[in-house]
C-alpha cells in the first residue's frame, strides 16, 4: 500500500466524496444514490402512523451490504411494501427493533383509570384542600391566641399578676400609707424668742438687727448661771429621734450650754460656735445656728436650754424648730 492508496480497486474509489471534485468527476466518481453516499447506510425512514405502540416490530430484511467504494442496489421508493398486507414496510425499522433494543410498551395516557395509579397526573384537587385546610388551621390559632391574650391582660389585675399601683390606686392610697407619708411631710412644731419661757436674767430685745422671729425679737441678757429658755413642744407625730435646730447670735467667740430634755440633761453641751466667723465684739455678723439629736415622745415634751456653771453663755436666742432626724 502506497500514500494516497488505501488499498482500494481505483483511485476513484478511494474517497466516497471524490464526485464532489473536479479531479474525481474526471476519473469517473459517481454519487451514490442511498442515504447521503455512505456505504452500508440503512434508510430508516418510516411512513407516518406506521408504527404501533405495544406490539414488537418484527425486524425487517436487511440490505445486501456493498463493497466499500461500490454504490449499494437501489431500495424500493418511499411507501411501497415488500411484503404481503399488513406485513411492516422493510424501510422501516424502529429503534426497539434492532437486536439489543427493548420491546416497548403502551403508555398510559394521564387521567386514564387503569394501572393502579401508573402515569396518572398530580391530584390537584387533593392539593388545593390541603392548602385551605392549613391556612384555616393557622386562621383558627392565631384567633385563639388573640382571645387568650385579652383575657390575660383583663384578669391579670385579680390574679396578681401586676404589682404596679394604677393611677386610680396613687390617687387613694390606703390609710397606713396615708398617716406615714403625713408624718413625713407634716410641718414639725417651731417656736420664737416671744413663745419661750424665760428664766433667770434672760429677758427679750430687738434693738440688734438679723433675727429671724416675728417683730426682730431675740432673749438676752442669757450670760449668767441660771439664766434659761424653756419650750414645751406639743404635737409631736411619733416618738422618734428629731434634730433640734436653735438660731443664734454670738459676739465674735464660741458659746455653748446645757440642753435639757423632758428633765435629763444631756451629757454633750450644746455647741454654739462662731460659724458666722464674726469679728470678735460684732453681734450682728454673729447670727449662725447650730443643731443637736433628741429623743422625743409622741404628743407633749419640754426642752430647755440654761446656762450652767461651766458653760460659756454670752449668746442671743433667737428661734428653735425640729426637724426629722
Amino acid at each position: 500500500m502506497t500514500p494516497g492508496n488505501n488499498g482500494a480497486s481505483t483511485p476513484e474509489d478511494d474517497d466516497p466524496f471524490g464526485y464532489l471534485y473536479a479531479d474525481g468527476q474526471a476519473r469517473g466518481a459517481q454519487p451514490p444514490s442511498a442515504s447521503y453516499g455512505y456505504p452500508n447506510a440503512v434508510n430508516r425512514a418510516r411512513p407516518v402512523g406506521e408504527r404501533q405502540y405495544g406490539q414488537q416490530t418484527q425486524q425487517a430484511p436487511q440490505a445486501p451490504t456493498a463493497q466499500y467504494g461500490q454504490v449499494p442496489q437501489q431500495q424500493a421508493p418511499y411507501g411501497q411494501q415488500q411484503g404481503g398486507p399488513g406485513q411492516p414496510n422493510a424501510h422501516y425499522q424502529a429503534p426497539e427493533s434492532f437486536p439489543g433494543g427493548a420491546t416497548t410498551t403502551r403508555q398510559q395516557g394521564y387521567g386514564n383509570g387503569g394501572g393502579g395509579g401508573r402515569g396518572r397526573g398530580p391530584n390537584t384537587k387533593g392539593l388545593l384542600i390541603g392548602a385551605i385546610a392549613v391556612v384555616a388551621a393557622v386562621v383558627i390559632g392565631i384567633g385563639v391566641a388573640m382571645l387568650g391574650g385579652d383575657d390575660e391582660n383583663a384578669s391579670g389585675n385579680d390574679t396578681g399578676a401586676s404589682t404596679t399601683p394604677t393611677t386610680e390606686e396613687s390617687k387613694d392610697p390606703s390609710p397606713s400609707a396615708s398617716k406615714s407619708s403625713d408624718a413625713q411631710t407634716a410641718e414639725l412644731p417651731k417656736a420664737e424668742a416671744k413663745t419661750l419661757l424665760l428664766g433667770g436674767t434672760a429677758s427679750l430685745d430687738s434693738s440688734i438687727p438679723g433675727a429671724k422671729s416675728d417683730g426682730g425679737f431675740y432673749v438676752t441678757n442669757f450670760n449668767s448661771v441660771g439664766s434659761s429658755i424653756t419650750w414645751k413642744v406639743d404635737d409631736v407625730p411619733k416618738a422618734t429621734s428629731y434634730r433640734l435646730y436653735v438660731v443664734y447670735g454670738v459676739p465674735g467667740k464660741d458659746g455653748n450650754a446645757t440642753l435639757t430634755v423632758n428633765g435629763t440633761a444631756q451629757s454633750r453641751a450644746l455647741n454654739l460656735k462662731n460659724f458666722a466667723n464674726a469679728p470678735e465684739g460684732d453681734y450682728q455678723k454673729g447670727w449662725t445656728y447650730t443643731w443637736a439629736s433628741v429623743q422625743l415622745n409622741k404628743g407633749t415634751n419640754e426642752i430647755k436650754i440654761s446656762c450652767e456653771d461651766g458653760n460659756s453663755c454670752d449668746v442671743n436666742l433667737d428661734q428653735l424648730y425640729l426637724k426629722n432626724g
